[in-house]
């Protein structure tokens, strides 16, 4: 008898679960169907409580489709940038030992560690009219706080870490060997890192990015501070719902939340097909 088994064969012997494999198996999927089933079927229910029609006019208002259109212009500018940045950070962190590598870390780690609320309240300390820097946008008539801009920027502060956080591990885990010996046989720095480095954390990098657009389009705590909630114009999705189920328009209200949720789902589905393809390719990298 071989003293080393694949995984399926080693999972076809395995003995059936016990009662407390049940035990916990149902408590599992009581726990899913309580807080994630549940309140999505909930959302489903008021969203349509007044019938199709007033769903599709509350989706369909000037409000809502200039909160979703300012909602996805923000997670289209932070999700490339913070892509493009993390990766950037990763190479260096991974790659290169250098003085402030630990106080480069700190900072990536940054918006993990404060509350978005106090991030939207720095942005506002800095760019708002009694701000650091409030005179000095006015005097050239630029406006951040209370505008787009403001909003843009504190949504990429708080999804600043997700791509490169993703990515570190991966690199360091993959060492630098191949690198090296691209380098060793003549390939330039872009050379090694599209054909070396960039085929071998792919899975990781498309997780990363699919974590940060999650977080730039449901981002409510720093958006809410510097948004000024001003309808139609520095509104976004989750700000919007917020106003409308204030308002008691409950069924409106629901109905745009149902468009975060139907984003959450596709979100949650891209992400497990995503770790599925990274355990596949991991195996196929396995003699």
């Amino acid at each position: 008898m071989p003293f080393l088994t694949s995984r399926s064969s080693t999972a076809s012997s395995a003995p059936a679960p016990g009662w407390l494999g049940w035990a916990l198996a149902a408590l599992s999927f009581g726990f899913l169907g309580l807080f994630l089933a549940l309140p999505l079927a909930l959302i489903a229910t008021e969203a349509l409580a007044k019938g199709g029609q007033a769903y599709l006019a509350a989706i369909s208002s000037t409000d809502s489709l200039a909160a979703l259109r300012l909602t996805l212009v923000a997670a289209a500018i932070a999700v490339p940038f913070n892509t493009s940045v993390g990766v950037a950070a990763a190479w260096l962190v991974t790659k290169f030992q250098f003085r402030g590598r630990g106080l480069l870390l700190s900072l990536i780690d940054l918006p993990f560690s404060v509350s978005p609320v106090i991030s939207g309240l720095i942005f506002v300390l800095l760019f708002g009219l009694q701000g650091l820097l409030g005179p000095w946008l006015q005097a050239r008539h630029l406006q951040v706080i209370y505008a787009p801009a403001g909003i843009i920027l504190a949504t990429l502060f708080v999804t600043f870490p997700f791509v490169a956080r993703e990515l570190i591990p991966v690199m360091e885990s993959l060492g630098s060997e191949e690198e090296e010996a691209a380098r060793v046989l003549g390939a330039s720095g872009w050379q090694t890192f599209w054909r070396v480095t960039l085929p071998n954390i792919k899975w990781g990098l498309f997780y990363g990015i699919i974590l940060c657009n999650a977080r730039a389009m449901g981002e409510f705590g720093a958006v809410s501070v510097v948004s000024g909630h001003i309808r139609g114009q520095t509104n976004t999705l989750p700000l919007h719902v917020e106003i409308l189920y204030n308002e008691y328009s409950f069924s409106a209200a629901f109905a745009c939340a149902s468009l975060l949720a139907l984003l959450a789902l596709v979100t949650l589905g891209l992400k497990s097909f995503i770790e599925w393809r990274g355990r596949a390719a991991s195996q196929e990298a396995l003699p």
